[in-house]
């Protein structure tokens, strides 16, 4: 069966294709109201959902019954139910079936009340968004309602800084020409604004409420999915159609920015929207502990059936014998047969057995979980005081899991960024300016554009700037002040500026912090102040920037008449373009180097002077090319490259794409820990790939895979594996040796994927090899079951590919892919995964992943919502796994191993006096023991153990993070732990039994000492003392509580015994009480302490010497060694430095300009520009026709006297 998507349910080998049955009508409820669909049988329900959204599980009536479902998947509960039901018959019971009812009832609440209260969290949540105001068109005039009242079909009213509520069309806008900024920053990570423009014809038609109320256009449309990216659909109306795409859409969650109004029809609402198609469903989380204890108790329960079946089938054997041999005693058999008796004794040794799985065992665990978690939140170590946000294990059950994680999934942006871009450093005419040349950073200060300054610059720069006496320092600034798509935007007295990256940015405000200010543009002019002096350039042409360029550039006319070239991009592509590679061309290089070896995101800047006639004659062309309806693109391209030759260097700049604190550091302590750091992003393959290098997941001799050659190793895998015949073996089915021939070289790989290309690998069944040329032709054609089982293999081999490299990471995914991303690991590595996140996009993955952590970030608190556990920073991962996490897995693992150490030493007993009382199910221990020895007699010491045990300190786990690798490979708790557990608890009990029976067998002490009730106590004190002493021996972490619990179990005995065999309570209820003074009698007797003596000392030997003779003789490995080091160590403190100085360096790739297209076509039409009114000058910009909703002025800040070109007839751009 082919493997599903998760949250939809959907086949993984069989893409979903666009349906175009949705419609949608404007202002037509009762359409939307009465269509129905079915989804299973003959059942129908709504085909249009409502806006409101319910991701909490539970409700008043489902809680009860769902919930006591969920916790019955355990075995153990139903282990439990079971013992419960035999206890009611009388003939088999030993004990009144309401005792273990009571446990197991405390057990299934302690459990229900914490997800009855996470789930609380998930109503309140629920409730606080679908609680949202919005503006919903009622009648003729718009009403401000709630966002859960927003159904299909209704058109809406947004206001900036407004949430879009729901998928909306964008039918209008305050903008000029419908255009509406928007922030994707829950949706993709991506701070940086996006531009929606709606339909001509609903622009210019839309601009009152009346017609708004008037519009009665129908949506056809692909039916709701989860793909992000993309939108088609056509909208009807006055027997018109017109196509859309998703320019057109507003996803909710989208956040309306520098866009006063705009109005949009609801197409998708609720689930139905996108987002929330790729959020998935909320699971139950089980850790590997927990999947082994569930596997144990059917073990355990097993192995108690066989034990009970040998001991009844010895029953009836002995009955018969007994039987025949005391014929006088017939009458005392005479209702039962021998076949009878051993059914009955059967399930009597089966209750009797039971209690080798204690009930108490999962209450006090359930406790550890609980105070570990609390541990976790009361860490100051994870505190982060800038924002008051402490650490929150908001899960209870998975501390164990965070000390086994094998892959770390982390989202980019918001997780390991702050998405703050700086301008740090340049070069230019031979000098480097910036932080580390001895120079202190400060605020411009004096002249009259200082207000503006955002950014600390350096103050030789700064010096250097005000002097202007170097041209090509001046030249350098001033192409940063024009050659950009920024938009600029007053308020009051501050100039606010829009860009399509966060990089163009960081470039603008540098050059504004040091005077060259960007003030206002135009269609064809661009105004900018030059060290206060006011100066307007004519804008010929601008050549925007894309992924295959690199670069981008603008043809400018100065006020002097004279035309200039900027251009600005990646070195690779500047410098050769170059005019001439002189001394001061090599110096840059070299400073490239510097910028690159310190991470920071580096540029290239160039300009020359173009002719008059060399303009005239491109101008005239670049006309023609811009109005060809066929090869549009590639003749544009071809005329950039043309003028974009000959240039003159005037420098590089460096930007730094800030990490959070301790990032890098974090990453190195996580890989020196085995654990993997693939990076999920939904950014560009550029940023990504500069945030892989500035927190050291890739390093300069790091082998970096592309696409095409990720294609060619598969091919190689699978041909090696399959030698194309269909041999039916996966890949990855052969050793290792033969098919990965190159593993050892794989630790200095990465692979760099996009999202595009993910998807043809996890749907490499429906790919048809339509090319030649096409990456995949080496699987077998067709559709066929056969090929959904290929796809599967080619994703193994993937995953393969992948885990042996030494770094993932995987640009522009969606959240669904980012979700199944982790599904693979989990699916083919059977591997404990981690993902982190800070927004909605992450939501997905975190839910999918075995372990969730949300980061408190800029992006909203859904991910936090969603997660298992809630941190501030990325920095304190290493402390909650290397720490927190090492620590809960070594405490829940000692805890099980001891705990079913002294069930075992303590209960095996009742099998060894099987053999000596007949067989029959009679108890050996007083029934007051057998209930309190699991839960006051030795549960105190085993419960201190689960709560503070620790190998080494805190320090001494991040300076040897090699410690965790413990509890990736199971170490502590397996099944041959179990065993070695199980056969040292069967040891103690057979010592403790029968030193006591050699000892008490044909003998009377000084008291007269040898009766059953007597040797019961003998057996049970030696029982006792032996398990602990071994807790003792077993505990590394002292302090007051750990002795205080040994010394209360102590305690607990004497006082209980004293209470249960007095007397006084014999007398009161002899059947209840049936022990009268048997602790007294037993050790007041000198021989009877001798015994329990002797017992001790034996049980204690096997466990001192296998300590002594591993200490002395035994090999240690290599864990071993670590942790003997880290005890003998002195404990400094952990110094971690920021940059780690390399010395050949060749890597330059990691250029700042690295958005998609900007808004260069948006300029040059005029779309984005406000009507201004500005009397004399000859540059108006035009105002689109429709533009009814409003018309603003923006101020120029043109002084009288400058001059301002006209553009030459040809070129219209």
């Amino acid at each position: 069966m082919a493997e599903q998507d998760p949250g939809t349910g959907c086949p993984r080998g069989k893409k979903e294709l666009p349906a175009f049955t949705w419609q949608v009508r404007a202002n037509d409820r009762r359409y939307h109201a009465q269509s129905k669909k079915k989804f299973a049988f003959c059942l129908s329900r709504k085909k249009y959902r409502g806006n409101a959204i319910k991701t909490a599980k539970y409700n008043l009536l489902t809680f009860l019954p769902l919930n006591l479902y969920e916790q019955f998947h355990r075995m153990a509960n139903v282990y439990f139910v079971f013992v419960i039901l035999l206890q009611t018959f009388p003939e088999i019971s030993t004990v009144p079936w309401y005792t273990l009812l009571f446990p197991l009832s405390c057990l299934l609440v302690i459990r229900g009340l914490r997800d009855l209260i996470d789930d609380i969290g998930r109503h309140q949540s629920d409730r606080s968004i679908n609680s949202r105001p919005c503006e919903i068109l009622c009648g003729k005039r718009f009403q401000r309602q709630k966002w859960r009242h927003i159904r299909v079909g209704d058109i809406v009213r947004l206001r900036k800084d407004s949430v879009v509520p729901a998928d909306v069309l964008l039918l209008c806008s305050s903008e000029p020409s419908s255009l509406c900024y928007v922030e994707t920053a829950e949706i993709d990570g991506e701070t940086n604004l996006k531009f929606r423009q709606a339909l001509l014809v609903t622009h210019q038609e839309l601009g009152s409420e009346e017609s708004m109320a008037a519009f009665d256009g129908r949506v056809t449309c692909e039916e709701p999915n989860s793909h992000m990216h993309s939108f088609t659909g056509t909208l009807e109306w006055r027997g018109q159609s017109h196509s859309l795409d998703s320019e057109r859409i507003l996803l909710r969650g989208c956040r309306i920015r520098n866009t006063d109004v705009c109005y949009g029809l609801v197409i998708y609402a609720g689930f139905d929207s996108k987002i929330m198609r790729n959020c998935g469903k909320i699971k139950r989380k089980k850790t590997k502990l927990d999947r082994m204890m569930d596997r144990l108790v059917v073990v355990i329960f097993l192995l108690l059936l066989l034990t009970s079946l040998g001991l009844a089938v010895a029953s009836g054997f002995w009955a018969r014998t007994f039987q025949e041999k005391h014929s006088y005693l017939a009458a005392v058999y005479r209702n039962t047969s021998p076949a009878q008796q051993a059914f009955l004794t059967f399930w009597g040794f089966t209750i009797l057995l039971s209690v080798i799985i204690p009930m108490s065992m999962y209450i006090t665990l359930e406790f550890i979980y609980l105070v570990n978690s609390f541990f976790i939140n009361w860490d100051l170590e994870m505190y982060y005081a800038v924002k008051d946000i402490p650490a929150k294990a908001r899960s209870t059950s998975l501390n164990d899991q965070l000390g086994q994680i094998e892959y770390i999934f982390s989202d980019k942006t918001g997780t390991l960024t702050q998405n703050i871009m700086t301008f740090k450093k340049c070069c230019v005419n031979g000098t480097i300016y910036g932080p580390g040349t001895g120079h202190e950073n400060k605020q411009p200060p004096g002249p009259a554009w200082d207000h503006h300054g955002e950014q600390k610059v350096d103050v030789m720069l700064l010096e250097a700037a005000q002097r202007d006496s170097d041209p090509v320092l001046r030249e350098f600034l001033r192409l940063l002040a024009l050659c950009h798509t920024v938009m600029v935007e007053e308020r009051g007295d501050q100039l606010v500026y829009q860009a399509a990256s966060p990089d163009e940015e960081a470039l603008v405000l540098a050059a504004r912090s040091l005077g060259y200010v960007f003030l206002a543009r135009t269609q064809d002019t661009i105004t900018i102040s030059e060290l206060g002096r006011t100066r307007t350039y004519q804008v010929l042409a601008m050549l925007d920037f894309n992924s295959d360029r690199k670069r981008m550039s603008v043809l400018v006319r100065d006020p002097q008449g004279s035309i200039r070239l900027y251009t600005k991009g990646a070195d690779t592509v500047i410098l050769e373009r170059l005019r001439r590679r002189g001394r001061s061309e090599a110096f840059t290089e070299r400073a490239l180097d510097l910028f690159a070896e310190e991470t920071l995101r580096t540029l290239c800047l160039a300009s020359k002077e173009v002719s008059e006639a060399e303009y005239q004659e491109w101008g005239r062309r670049h006309h023609e090319a811009a109005v060809l309806l066929q090869g549009r693109a590639q003749e544009l391209d071809r005329l950039y490259e043309e003028m974009e030759q000959n240039l003159q260097l005037l420098g590089a700049t460096a930007i730094e794409d800030k990490l959070q604190d301790g990032v890098p550091e974090t990453i190195q302590l996580l890989k020196l820990g085995n654990i993997k750091v693939w990076v999920l992003t939904g950014d560009k393959r550029e940023t990504a790939t500069n945030i892989g290098y500035a927190c050291r997941l890739l390093t300069d001799d790091t082998e970096i895979l592309e696409e095409k050659e990720i294609s060619e190793i598969l091919q190689a895998y699978w041909a090696s594996n399959n030698n194309l015949s269909g041999s039916g073996e996966a890949p990855g089915s052969s050793p290792p040796s033969q098919q990965c021939p190159e593993a050892s070289c794989h630790r200095r790989r990465a692979i760099i994927i996009s999202g595009d290309f993910l998807d043809k690998i996890l749907h490499t069944g429906e790919v048809l090899k339509e090319k030649k040329g096409w990456p995949w032709r080496w699987l077998p054609r067709g559709r066929t079951v056969g090929s959904q089982e290929q796809g599967s293999l080619v994703e193994k081999a993937f995953v393969d590919l992948a885990t042996s490299c030494q770094a993932v990471i995987c640009c522009r995914v969606t959240p669904k892919q980012k979700a199944l991303i982790v599904q693979l690991v989990k699916k083919h590595k059977k591997a404990v995964t981690l993902a982190i996140g800070d927004g909605a996009n992450d939501v997905n993955m975190i839910k999918t992943a075995d372990v969730g952590v949300g980061l408190s970030g800029l992006e909203g608190l859904q991910a936090v919502q969603c997660s298992d556990y809630a941190l501030a920073q990325f920095c304190h991962l290493q402390r909650l796994l290397l720490v927190h996490g090492r620590w809960a897995y070594l405490r829940v693992c000692k805890f099980l191993r001891l705990f079913f150490y002294k069930t075992f030493a303590g209960l095996m007993a009742q099998v060894w006096f099987a053999f000596h009382s007949g067989f029959t199910a009679q108890p050996l221990f007083e029934g007051w023991f057998l209930a309190l020895y699991n839960i006051f007699y030795t549960s105190y010491p085993v419960l201190s153990v689960g709560l503070l045990e620790q190998d080494v300190s805190a320090k001494k786990s991040l300076e040897f993070p090699e410690l965790y690798v413990t509890g990736q490979q199971d170490e502590l708790f397996n099944y041959r732990v179990f065993g070695v557990t199980l056969l040292h608890g069967v040891g103690t009990s057979l010592t403790s039994f029968y030193i006591a029976l050699w000892a008490f067998e044909d003998h009377v002490g000084s008291k007269a000492v040898g009766d059953y009730e007597s040797f019961s106590v003998t057996v049970a004190v030696s029982a006792l003392l032996s398990v602990l002493v071994e807790i003792v021996l077993d505990t590394k972490f002292w302090t007051v509580l750990s002795f205080l619990m040994v010394t209360a179990s102590l305690l607990f005995f004497c006082l209980f015994s004293f209470l249960t065999q007095s007397i006084d309570a014999f007398r009161i209820a002899p059947a209840i009480f049936c022990f009268p003074d048997a602790s007294w009698n037993a050790f007041t007797d000198p021989y009877v302490l001798l015994v329990v003596l002797l017992s001790l000392v034996v049980n204690t030997l096997p466990s001192l010497t296998v300590h002594a003779f591993c200490a002395t003789v035994g090999k240690a490995t290599t864990q071993q060694k670590i942790h003997l080091k880290a005890k003998k160590e002195p404990e400094p403190s952990v110094e971690l430095k920021a940059h780690v100085p390399r010395g050949s360096f060749c890597r330059r790739s990691s250029y700042a300009f690295s958005h998609q297209e900007g808004y260069a076509g948006l300029i040059t039409r005029g779309d984005s520009l406000r009507v201004r009114a500005s009397p004399g000058d000859s540059l108006q910009a035009k105002a689109s026709p429709g533009d009814s909703l409003r018309a603003r002025a923006t101020r120029s800040s043109i002084p009288e006297g400058t001059l301002a070109m006209s553009p030459p007839p040809s070129p219209s751009v």
